[in-house]
């Protein structure tokens, strides 16, 4: 009996999915995958010193690496990726759904999500997941297009992070908020041209209620849709007319005045 074209087609994504690897690089991003037991690891390549330096998270995740010379680093790396004389092939994570994720009722309270629109800029995506770490987000949302994917260089950023944090991407950045509104979440939106300001709009949310803050790529910001959906559009204070955040420090001012409910 011939397979239904949905699920053809489905079959095909999944291979398509599986076949993903990410090339990790640097001392801390690898040491931190290899730490992971989530990770499903494929291939270590280290320099003589690095494999001393990472000797004891190499025997924890029990996996043989390849010896190379710096000179000649073997690893599919960028020619300017600061490698430090670690690389590992790696799968993505897999996190979960949105709705275990971010459940308001279970985990610590209130609950916190970033989400991002946008943000393509690996560097900045990584910063932003250490912020999310430090200040105790539920996770990092981020449209599965145009956003930036989980990469060596977005690993690094992140400085760890990235096994830590949970960094969902969804098909759907609109639906997630919607998913998001019905669990009880307040969607706040920063926007430098907003009338409220983020601190004002967090105290009258109470100590309780769970935030969702969104945040823009720098430039365009949020696009119309995102705007739309959010419950409230919020500015961070300036102490001057002028002057602005980039996106990663606009994210983390955002979640500490959320901490600090």
């Amino acid at each position: 009996m011939k397979k239904p074209a949905w699920v053809i087609e489905k079959e095909r994504t999944r291979r398509a999915a599986d076949a993903v690897t990410v090339w990790l690089f640097g001392l801390h991003a690898v040491r931190d995958a290899l730490l992971n037991p989530a990770r499903h690891r494929l291939r270590l390549i280290v320099t003589r010193n690095a494999a001393d330096r990472l000797g004891e998270a190499i025997a924890t995740a029990g996996i043989a690496p390849e010896i190379a010379d710096a000179r000649r680093f073997p690893a599919p790396l960028d020619p300017d990726s600061v490698h430090q004389g670690a690389a590992l092939e790696v799968r993505p994570l897999e996190w979960g759904p949105l709705a275990t994720l971010c459940d308001p009722e279970h985990g610590a309270a209130p609950a916190t999500v970033m989400l991002l629109d946008r943000v393509t800029d690996p560097h900045n995506a990584g910063a932003v997941l250490r912020s999310a770490e430090v200040f105790g987000a539920r996770a990092v949302i981020a449209p599965a297009r145009h956003a930036a994917p989980e990469t060596g260089a977005l690993a690094k950023a992140a400085s760890g992070a990235l096994e830590r944090q949970p960094y969902l991407r969804v098909r759907n950045l609109a639906a997630a908020m919607e998913e998001l509104r019905g669990m009880g979440y307040l969607l706040l939106g920063l926007d430098g041209a907003a009338e409220a300001a983020l601190e004002e709009a967090v105290a009258a949310a109470g100590a309780a209620r769970p935030l969702g803050l969104v945040l823009g790529a720098e430039g365009p910001g949020l696009r119309a849709g995102t705007r739309a959906a959010c419950d409230r559009l919020v500015r961070i204070a300036a102490a001057g007319d002028f002057g602005s955040l980039n996106v990663s420090n606009a994210a983390a001012v955002a979640l500490h005045a959320a901490r600090r409910r």
